[in-house]
């Protein structure tokens, strides 16, 4: 098995939105503002090779919205889903697993592209299965007015339509110390699921055996390091008690059992590990994933 990084660019969001009830002055701490109070954050999506298999997990923003829509999350850095995937060694057509934790449009935008004469919509990945959570994607496809605005119906509907749809089912017991996980090898022997409901419904947060280690794809269970204290959530969080929960359950686990986090949306971190501390659960170190397994 090898791992890869793909940084599909970096947008900004209000930092008051992305934490909820806790104030400036302390989140301010690790996650700076610029002058408009918006925070930068990545898109970083993982790559892995596992025998004859290449599977991506989340894909970005994508690019077919117009110069209206992105210039509410300013776009910046020099990476792109395409650019990072060549980087690697491979291309869109390589992929044979397309992962999305959850399908709002920042984990799921590089999924669909124009065609050709841009007269409509298509895969991005034509050789890939899509994987989506079943439950998730009935709350995507009807969703609820405080996150219609999230779930993009040129982001979601043309991936079934394309017949390279398929579900991952199941809610395994997240209250028996986070210990239940959907495993059923259709990722292969290497990734397990567990999945959450706080943030959005049903959304999935893969687990990688790598290295005698495991490494946690933290999707919007926990964005960044600044994120790691039980009451820093997101004001997007549909249900910010579970989301507590959650959060707490997991944490203490990772702490436990030395999990590497992978951060996606942490524009200066990459990974992380967490460790318990008379506070609770708290930063232990941060790493790059190519540095710490190259130690």
């Amino acid at each position: 098995m090898k791992l890869h990084v793909i940084n599909s660019g970096n947008f900004k969001l209000d930092g008051g939105a992305m934490f909820g009830v806790v104030p400036k002055t302390l989140w301010s701490k690790t996650n700076s503002a610029d002058e408009n109070n918006y925070c930068n954050w990545s898109t970083r999506c993982l790559l892995i090779e596992d025998g004859n298999r290449l599977i991506l997990i989340d894909n970005g923003m994508g690019d077919k919205q117009d110069a209206k829509y992105f210039s509410h999350f300013y776009l910046n850095g020099n990476y792109s889903l395409k650019k990072s995937l060549a980087s690697a060694g491979f291309s869109t057509n390589d992929i044979t697993d397309m992962v999305l934790t959850h399908l709002h449009f920042d984990h799921c935008g590089g999924s669909i592209q124009y065609n050709k004469n841009q007269s409509g919509y298509e895969t991005t990945f034509k050789n890939a299965t899509y994987w989506s959570h079943s439950e998730h994607w009935e709350w995507a496809i009807k969703p609820n007015a405080r996150e219609k605005a999230s779930f993009l119906k040129e982001n979601i509907l043309p991936i079934q339509e394309s017949g390279q749809l398929k579900w991952i089912t199941g809610i395994p017991d997240f209250s028996k110390n986070g210990n239940e996980y959907i495993n059923n090898n259709l990722l292969g022997e290497n990734i397990s699921i567990l999945v959450c409901r706080g943030h959005t419904d049903a959304m999935m947060i893969p687990h990688v055996k790598y290295k005698g280690k495991t490494i946690v794809f933290m999707a919007d269970l926990m964005p960044s390091v600044g994120h790691i204290p039980l009451p820093y959530i997101p004001s997007y969080d549909t249900r910010p008690l579970i989301t507590l929960s959650e959060k707490d359950v997991f944490l203490n686990l990772a702490a436990d059992q030395e999990f590497i986090l992978f951060l996606e949306h942490d524009s200066v971190n990459e990974c992380c590990t967490v460790q318990h501390t008379e506070r609770g659960v708290r930063l232990k170190e941060t790493f790059k994933l190519n540095e710490y397994f190259g130690r």
